[in-house]
């Protein structure tokens, strides 16, 4: 089967959203224009079957009624920024706060609420672009953003490459939503999750890294051997009690730059084995805590709390706020490059 580009819908504003559908092998992805959304991702379970292991929605209302950014690419700045502010080359900017106090996945009108521009498409991958002038979002900067899905025969890579004319803050990822025993079978706390991180950034009760980078040992962030995504997501750990469970950046071990395998997770009801591999320094696992009133899924499926989970490759929260953390300023003359494969094995 090719890969094909056809209508989804349309904006209220009568602007086109398509879907664009990508074939290799036994996997079939297909991403909305709108966000950049993977809207599914269909790989073979242990017998075979294909199983959609993605969430997402079969109308654009939904899409645009859902505060949980399901299966978008997220930008300028995934993830928070404390009080939405962070002082850059002797300037003070202030952002919007669209979660609580703080800002979130890019503000308002983030990458997410976007229409992509299709720069060109295979069988197996499509190229996407966008362009956020100066001041979007209040942040400095033109920003041309290229993102390259390419489905691979055992996963789906994900490559980013942007630049600036100013100085600027850069932090990409994709917030898709993954259920390994199929994105309607329910929440996704018998599932297995393991994170190569031998420590964490912990929080205030906003979701804001205090600065501190703690060591995982002793605690229900360990995560460095597989357990079961719900053994310890209600344990009365007070980061755990903050986020209603995992919703924290790992601080990856290896070296940030080199593609290494970083995280894994199974269900054994499919037996499908995901891995991630990343090239960037943290990872924010959710176990979708917050996905309560969510709009019903693809194919009726009532997603409710915790029907799947996160691993959104990051720079760490809050970054330009904290001089120990990597930096998230994306220079002129510079040019960013992260890449996660999420590999089926």
């Amino acid at each position: 089967m090719s890969a094909t580009r056809i209508p989804f819908s349309t904006l209220p504003d009568g602007t086109a959203v398509e879907e664009l559908i990508l074939t290799n092998g036994a996997l079939r992805c297909s991403i909305l224009t709108y966000g950049g959304a993977i809207r599914s991702l269909v790989v073979p379970d242990k017998d075979g079957n294909p199983v959609d292991v993605a969430l997402g929605f079969d109308t654009m209302e939904d899409y645009m009624s859902q505060t949980c950014y399901i299966g978008a690419l997220i930008g300028r700045f995934g993830n928070r920024i404390g009080k939405g502010k962070f002082t850059l080359n002797g300037v003070d900017y202030t952002l919007a706060t669209n979660n609580g106090p703080n800002h979130l996945h890019g503000g308002d009108i983030g990458f997410d609420k976007k229409i992509w521009t299709v720069e060109s498409q295979t069988d197996n991958q499509v190229v996407l672009s966008l362009t956020s002038p100066n001041g979007e979002e209040n942040y400095p900067g033109n920003l041309t953003v290229i993102v390259t899905y390419t489905l691979q025969e055992d996963g789906l890579s994900i490559a980013y490459h942007a630049t600036t004319d100013a100085d600027t803050l850069c932090n990409l990822t994709n917030h898709c939503y993954f259920n390994l025993s199929g994105h309607a079978s329910g929440p996704v706390g018998e599932q297995t999750i393991s994170i190569q991180a031998q420590s964490y950034t912990p929080t205030d009760a906003g979701s804001i890294p205090t600065g501190e980078i703690a060591s995982v040992e002793g605690t229900p962030m360990d995560l460095r051997t597989p357990v079961a995504i719900g053994a310890h997501w209600d344990d009365d750990f007070e980061q755990l009690t903050m986020a209603r469970g995992y919703d924290h950046n790992w601080v990856l071990d290896g070296h940030a730059g080199q593609l290494r395998h970083v995280a894994t997770a199974h269900s054994s009801a499919t037996g499908i084995t995901m891995e991630v591999h990343t090239t960037t320094p943290g990872i924010q696992f959710y176990s979708g805590n917050y996905m309560d009133g969510c709009p019903t899924g693809k194919d009726g499926a009532p997603y409710d709390k915790r029907w799947g989970f996160c691993l959104e490759t990051q720079n760490f929260p809050d970054a330009p706020n904290h001089e120990n953390f990597p930096s998230a300023v994306l220079h002129v003359g510079e040019v960013y490059r992260e890449e996660t494969v999420y590999k089926f094995v």
